[in-house]
Order: structure tokens, then sequence, then C-alpha cells
């Protein structure tokens, strides 16, 4: 790192669990990041900040007036414009230092199996189930960790998957019991305070477990109640009738 990096790094770089070396690898990461509405935006605004040097943004939509609410990687100036390409406008300007990729196309499975490849962590900003067991079953395949999060009215959730072997998945919580009880913000509201908590908190786990600090929410799932301000944590296990199960033969070669 040069010397302009040691200055804009300096409070992270200070604290003994980071030092110099733990920065070094946020700086050689590369992180996916699924979505840049209301919870991507947080991640990947606070990932840029903190140095993770290579940052993958997927997003398909266009910036709308009604996302401005939450989403606040966007801007008025920036209405119609796709999500991915307006969210590496702000990133390159906060820190010109890392690199940003932008993929505006909904991605098939094959073609995000090669993204996720060639990443370190995966953070899920996507607000629907198809999306999220689709980046499930790829952080299985590809043995990449999946730092997954959502939020709801006045709920939201996060937790990690697929950090080992033993780690219990998405599917595991959830199996297909949600199909046809698809919940999004458009049609059931989000108050905007709410997708900056659980999205910081994902951008503090993708932290972690790049750096290997502190203990990532690994078979554990965070509930936050924003009216309440209470926070619950349960304890998840593995489920041995999980159908993803069989995905996970990369993972063992990649660890």
């Amino acid at each position: 790192m040069n010397d302009e990096q040691l200055l804009r790094y300096s409070r992270q770089i200070m604290l003994p669990d980071i030092d110099v070396k733990g920065q070094q690898k946020l700086n050689d990461a590369t992180v996916l990041i699924m979505g840049l509405g209301g919870l991507g935006s947080v991640v990947a605004y606070y990932l840029a900040g903190a140095g993770v040097g290579h940052l993958i943004l997927n997003d398909f939509d266009d910036v709308d007036w009604s996302n401005l609410q939450r989403q606040i990687i966007h801007n008025e100036k920036r209405i119609g414009m796709n999500k991915a390409v307006s969210a590496r406008e702000t990133l390159q300007a906060l820190n010109s230092d890392i690199k940003t990729s932008v993929v505006d196309r909904k991605l098939d499975e094959d073609a995000l199996l090669d993204l996720a490849s060639q990443s370190d962590v995966l953070a899920d900003g996507s607000d629907n189930f198809q999306t999220r067991r689709m980046m499930n079953t790829i952080s299985l395949k590809s043995g990449t960790p999946l730092v997954s999060g959502a939020a709801i009215r006045m709920e939201g959730q996060i937790s990690t998957f697929n950090l080992s072997t033993e780690s219990p998945c998405y599917q595991c919580l959830y199996g297909n019991q949600l199909d046809d009880e698809e919940l999004t913000c458009s049609e059931n509201g989000v108050i905007a305070p709410l997708v900056g908590i659980i999205g910081s908190m994902q951008a503090m786990e993708v932290v972690k477990i790049i750096t290997g600090i502190g203990e990532p929410l690994d078979g554990r799932l965070m509930l936050v109640d924003a009216k309440s301000m209470g926070i619950r944590t349960l304890n998840l296990m593995q489920d041995p009738a999980c159908s993803c199960h069989e995905s996970r033969g990369l993972q063992s070669a990649r660890q």
C-alpha cells in the first residue's frame, strides 16, 4: 500500500484485529454484490469505503423515483439509469483506488457461477426468493460464502451461509415453503433506515469473512424488529433432508 492508502484506511489499520495485513486482504478481495437496491446500496458503499479491491455489481433494473427513499447510492440525476451503472459512478467518486465491474443484465446460473468462482464472498441484496435460492445454489457450487439480508416493512434479517461444509444453507432455513408467499417492498413497503441497518450488518459480515476476524453469523440467523429495536439471534442447523446437499461437492475442493 502507498502512503495515501495508509492514510485513507488508517482508522481500520490501527485496529489490532485488522492491521496492515487485514487491510491488504481487503484490498486484494473480490465481492459480488447481487442487487443495488436498498441493501446493496449500503453494502457496496461501505465495502468501497473499507477498501475492498474489486466489487462486481449486478443489477438489471433502472433507477426510479420510488427508489430514492432508501437506495442511497443513487440520486435524482440518475433516474432511468441502470442501477449497477449508477452505483459504479458513486463508488468510483468515493474511492478511485478500487475496481468496479458492472453487470447490467439478468444472469443465468452458468454466468452467475462464473462470477461467483472469481469472488471471495457473495453479498445478496436481492428482493425475491427465486434469486436468493439461485444465489444459495451458486454459493454451494462455487464454494463462495454467502451473506444474505432481507428487509420488509419494519423487520429485517441477516445470516451467513455456506462458510464451511458443515454450515446450513439458505434452503436449510426456508425449504420450499415460501414459493407462493413472495413479499416485496413495492407491495408491502419498507422503512428506509431499516435497509441501512441490515445492509451495514451485511458489509460487516463480508469484512469479517475476508479478514478472518470475529465470529460471522454462520449457523445463526439475526432478526431485527425496527419498531421495538429488538434483536434476536436464532441458531440454525444443517437440514439432513435439504435437497441442496448434493451441490456441496465443489466447496470441499475450494477449501
